[in-house]
């Protein structure tokens, strides 16, 4: 059995003692991250401060065969930092720093642990921004987008993160330390760093990267189109796209998500509309009003009641901070909310959006949406009452019905959120075996003792050692 004293001390040799947490009450907050129905109390929680500390962490875990598990702001809403296994969790929000910036080269070296939007805010200044922007961009941080490959808005134009990754850092299981690439572009060799994102930290733990940075669009048209039904308001983003416009961003909330924003941010938002969709186009200037005019008029053709425009730059930020923080106000409808994360293609939006509404009454469950509709990348989400287990296992069925319906339209299970352990018995809905059987075998190409993040993206497979092995609580389905 592992001497749990002798560990303790051990870690707070590399860390400190301010860097290692044993308490109950200090544990407890990471018993999850978004994903709230599943729930594991780390034996211990590390929070290192530079890649040396991670690296000596690491080894030691890894001599003492100990589960690791690497988290960084727990926003997540996969479950994929629960320690499922209980064991050792590493924390890496110390890490926080933009190392360097390289503005002619377009390029920046920063922690893992830095928050998404900190990286903007550190360029604005130059005329750059970090192009990949969840809706958690103020309290995410990099590291984990990197480990599930986050989206965004914007990413319809500008690609998810793996675009704009250009080499990690990368502390093995085992804790030797690698980059993956040296920041050229179009390196030779394997594509190791896009193998490392979307691994959801079951190939190691990502230190530092270096990452592309944007340059800032010269101008911006933001439309809002009101429509009093989701089957207008879907045909027009298939529309909008075949007439060749390539929207920044294309997002779509239904009613009860405008009912919930509006009370909170009282943008003015239309409480009687079915869905609006926010459209923003960017680039030059010249040109832009051409496109915008397009895009009213194909609302317009799909019987939009109004179509908006942004006359200010605080009216743009206004009408974002009401998308993005969407899921958040929710929390105004219900206690509990859980996100789902399939993807489908455009033109099958408004078919499966009404397999949705079809789930939700089912189960007798409200079922929301606000969704990146430009990429098909869908957002259901099951208001709920955690503490009602009974709900809880309908919330846990219709959110596997959702995945299914995605699955049968030739979609996805995830388009940013990742698999962790939420969606690990769905993987079969879209991976054969042999698909499975090989990610298994790049995985332990990584990760051979199975103990770094054990127990996530992969069905099966708990860690090599059995002293630690302390399930999560799961509700049955």
């Amino acid at each position: 059995m592992i001497d749990r004293i002798r560990l303790i001390r051990e870690l707070s040799r590399i860390v400190g003692p301010d860097g290692v947490l044993d308490k109950p009450a200090d544990r407890l907050v990471y018993e999850c991250d978004g994903y709230t129905v599943d729930r594991s109390i780390p034996e211990i929680v590390v929070l290192p401060d530079s890649t040396r500390q991670v690296s000596e962490v690491v080894r030691l875990l890894h001599s003492a065969s100990a589960p690791m598990v690497p988290r960084g702001a727990g926003t997540g809403l996969a479950g994929g930092c629960l320690p499922l296994f209980n064991g050792v969790m590493i924390v890496l929000t110390r890490m926080n720093r933009v190392l360097s910036v390289d503005y002619r080269n377009r390029k920046a070296v920063i922690e893992a642990g830095l928050v998404n939007s900190r990286l903007t805010d550190a360029v604005a200044a130059h005329g750059y921004h970090f192009a990949p922007d969840p809706s958690s961009q103020g309290c995410c941080t990099i590291g984990g987008n990197i480990a599930n490959n986050s989206g965004g808005p914007h990413t319809l134009k500008y690609g998810v993160t793996t675009d704009h990754i250009l080499a990690v850092e990368l502390v093995l299981p085992d804790g030797s330390v690698i980059w993956t690439g040296s920041g050229v572009e179009e390196a030779p060799g394997y594509d190791l760093t896009g193998v490392v994102v979307g691994s959801e930290g079951t190939f190691g733990i990502v230190t530092r990267a270096i990452v592309r940075i944007t340059r800032n669009p010269k101008s911006f048209r933001t439309l809002l189109a009101i429509f009093d039904s989701i089957d207008d308001a879907t045909h027009a983003v298939s529309s909008i796209i075949s007439r060749g416009i390539l929207p920044a961003a294309l997002e779509m909330m239904d009613n009860l998500v405008i009912q919930a924003v509006e009370a909170a941010f009282h943008y003015g938002f239309p409480l009687d509309a079915q869905a609006v969709l926010i459209i923003e186009l960017d680039g030059p200037g010249p040109g832009l009003d051409d496109q915008a005019d397009e895009a009213i008029e194909v609302c317009q053709h799909h019987h939009a009641r109004e179509v908006r425009q942004a006359r200010t730059p605080e009216d743009r930020q206004a009408l974002w901070t009401s998308r993005k923080r969407g899921i958040g106000a929710l929390g105004r409808l219900a206690p509990s909310v859980c996100t789902q994360d399939g993807v489908i293609p455009r033109t099958r939006l408004p078919e499966v959006l009404r397999r949705i509404a079809e789930i939700g009454k089912h189960y007798n469950l409200r079922i929301a949406n606000v969704f990146h509709a430009g990429d098909g990348n869908l957002h259901p989400i099951i208001l709920f009452d955690e503490r009602d287990e009974e709900e809880t296992r309908r919330v846990l069925k219709a959110g596997g019905e959702i995945l299914a319906v995605c699955a049968s339209v030739g979609g996805s299970i995830t388009g940013e959120h990742g698999i962790g352990i939420e969606k690990l018995d769905y993987m079969p809905l879209i991976f054969s075996p042999a698909d499975i059987q090989l990610m298994a075998a790049v995985r332990d190409v990584f990760n051979p003792s199975g103990l770094c993040n054990p127990g996530k993206v992969i069905p099966g497979g708990a860690p090599s050692c059995i002293d630690w092995i302390k399930p999560a609580r799961r509700i049955a389905v």
